[in-house]
């Protein structure tokens, strides 16, 4: 991993370690949203909130198939996501690609189900006798956001802002 230090201010780059800690303490949260940023066909940016997870290194979210954002990453999956996580606030960006594999579907439904959303498999997507009204009807997709890169800036201290690039 390649990390940049962004501070002006004399602060030390931040560890990525503080930043997954948060990722895997916060899913689930009360007031924590996932902002997912998508670009369409025309250029048109299209910005929504997501119900997320952080597994194994990825941001894993739903979404219906009719959606914007569906449509959206079905013609350019690079996406970003954005968070304010507890002393951090974070951008990942990177690509979103369709999950359809049986095993990651049922570990990400059990993580839903461990956040209060009672998601199950069904063939290859997850459903659920509810989601987010602007999730269009079940059955979801499941996303899975490999990061590229990440910029996190610190409001606790120690404060601080970083640029992190994956392999």
């Amino acid at each position: 991993m390649d990390t940049k230090n962004l501070d002006r201010y004399g602060n030390a780059a931040l560890e990525w370690a503080r930043v997954e800690r948060q990722l895997e303490a916060q899913p689930g949260s009360p007031g924590l949203t996932y902002w997912l940023a998508t670009v369409g066909a025309n250029g048109q940016p299209h910005i929504t909130g997501v119900g997320a997870v952080w597994l194994d290194g990825k941001v894993y979210f739903t979404s219906g198939p009719g959606t914007s954002k569906s449509r959206n990453l079905s013609s350019n999956p690079r996406c970003s996501v954005s968070a304010s996580l507890e002393g951090i606030d974070l951008v990942i960006e990177g690509e979103a690609r369709r999950v359809t594999d049986g095993a990651t579907l049922r570990a990400l439904a059990e993580k839903y189900v461990e956040m209060g959303w009672p998601a199950t498999v069904e063939a290859d997507a997850l459903t659920a006798p509810f989601s987010a009204p602007s999730a269009g009807p079940a059955p979801w997709h499941l996303y899975a956001l490999e990061p590229r890169s990440a910029v996190g800036v610190a409001k606790i201290e120690p404060f601080g802002a970083t640029r992190w690039r994956f392999p």
